[in-house]
């Protein structure tokens, strides 16, 4: 699986979304670089899917500015890079085999047999390819989804609560191929609501509330010495409303 980072940084700049009288983001800006795991949190509502959903390419900016490597992309006019993909909170499973699911992302003329078994054998599905995707558990479809969107070699992976409503060991399984994915370079930007999560798996943690970033730092730093009153509050487990 290949890694560069020649679309990095991704860069919002002012990013701003309205939709009627509505501010979903409101002038974020945020740098992700290489490195190890971005870890979006925040209350319900705090904008961090339609972050990911901007900077993937599916929402336009209404102003703002987004940048790979330099170069713009504001959702209109200029296409983002190709080697990015998104893994949804809920996704969708085609009716068919989980190995058709990943061959149905391959490029074509890929190597489909041996690239398929590397997939699920990456995500922890091996011996699985012919079991019927929509018979899956909750667990083994988000890792399915997981191998789908990384059957394109993305250089950056968009996560959105990757494991909501799943249990321990399913989490567990998922968050172990965060880190492996990581480990080959990809730059994984991924939303949760689990603190505990985000201190396992970031590198960096940006806090999100009403559409604005709150704060945005080391993980480390972050957790230990949150710099606003929100992040305080939040990192205490109090409700931010």
């Amino acid at each position: 699986m290949r890694a560069p980072v020649s679309d990095l940084p991704l860069v919002l700049t002012d990013a701003t979304i309205v939709a009627g009288s509505v501010t979903i983001l409101d002038r974020v800006s945020l740098t992700f670089g290489a490195g190890p795991p971005t870890v979006l949190i925040g209350p319900n509502g705090s904008g961090k899917t339609t972050l990911l959903r901007t900077a993937m390419g599916l929402l336009p900016l209404t102003s703002g500015r987004i940048t790979w490597n330099g170069q713009d992309w504001g959702g209109r006019e200029h296409a983002p890079p190709a080697r990015r993909a998104i893994v949804f909170q809920r996704p969708a499973m085609l009716r068919r085999s989980a190995a058709a699911n990943i061959g149905y992302a391959l490029a074509s003329g890929e190597a489909r047999p041996q690239r398929i078994e590397e997939l699920l054998a990456l995500v922890g599905l091996a011996g699985l390819g012919n079991r019927p995707a929509r018979r899956m558990s909750g667990g083994e479809q988000q890792r399915l989804a997981l191998a789908r969107a990384l059957a394109r070699d993305p250089a950056v992976l968009f996560l959105d609560e990757p494991t909501a409503s799943l249990d321990p060991a399913a989490t567990k399984a998922i968050e172990d191929i965060v880190r492996a994915v990581a480990a080959r370079g990809v730059k994984v930007i991924m939303s949760t609501h689990d603190l505990g999560q985000a201190r396992r798996l970031g590198g960096d943690v940006a806090l999100l509330h009403r559409g604005r970033l709150i704060e945005h730092a080391p993980a480390e730093t972050f957790f230990a010495q949150p710099r606003t009153q929100e992040a305080r509050k939040f990192v205490a487990g109090e409700l931010l409303v």
